[in-house]
């Protein structure tokens, strides 16, 4: 039996009474022990479910929207129908999430989307190459670079696969044929998948990139 439950406790509340005041069958204790051993369980599973809500890793419910009210205000509410652990993992992300530099930009858009960023800098040697290099090269891999334009990046960023209903064709389209999947429905809310906007992406941009620095981004599919 779980600790804590009814069972638990009435076994406990019988093992502490005297030996020998109660022989064979006792539904008159039995009755009152549970319905002390009741409301005690109650209790107990409170004092649980209170424990959960003090560490952010195990915090649920309206908690971790509470949580996430204190550290990050507005910036960072529940999806709709996002699920605990989905949003839990993202306030963990964001609480230690590095700031500033190349690699923090990479990693809250692979946190956000689940898929990693282009990034390119105009102004770094390890992404334009350069003359007697190897690795990069005309018409090989890389782009111009080019110093006049400092603190500067160009980010392609990707929304999220399966974004959207999958199989169901927006208002006005032409979806569906012979050996081709595809339907026409009233679509709700809760048939959505991957609900990251573009604005969620730049705004996961802004959250981590330098001070005085401008990211062009393009977002694709």
């Amino acid at each position: 039996m779980p600790a804590g439950s009814q069972s638990d406790i009435v076994s406990r509340l019988k093992g502490a009474l005297p030996n020998g005041w109660f022989q064979g069958d006792t539904p008159v204790l039995d009755g009152v022990l549970n319905g002390v051993a009741w409301a005690l369980s109650k209790i107990y599973d409170t004092a649980a479910y209170a424990k959960l809500q003090t560490r952010v890793s195990t915090a649920t419910d309206g908690f971790l929207d509470l949580i996430s009210a204190d550290f990050f205000g507005a910036d960072l509410p529940r999806k709709p129908l996002e699920a605990d652990p989905a949003f839990r993992a993202r306030i963990l992300a964001q609480l230690l999430l590095e700031r500033g530099t190349r690699r923090a930009l990479i990693r809250v858009l692979q946190l956000l989307t689940g898929r990693a960023p282009k990034v390119f800098e105009p102004a770094r040697p390890a992404d334009t190459g350069g003359y007697g290099t190897t690795i990069l090269g005309y018409g090989v891999a890389g782009g111009y670079g080019s110093l006049a334009c400092p603190y500067q990046a160009f980010v392609t960023a990707y929304r999220p696969v399966g974004q959207g209903i999958p199989n169901v064709g927006g208002y006005g389209s032409t979806v569906g044929g012979y050996g081709a999947p595809g339907r026409l429905e009233y679509a709700n809310p809760s048939l959505i998948q991957g609900a990251v906007t573009d604005s969620d992406i730049y705004a996961a941009i802004d959250s981590v990139k330098p001070a005085a620095t401008i990211i062009w981004t393009q977002i694709i599919s």
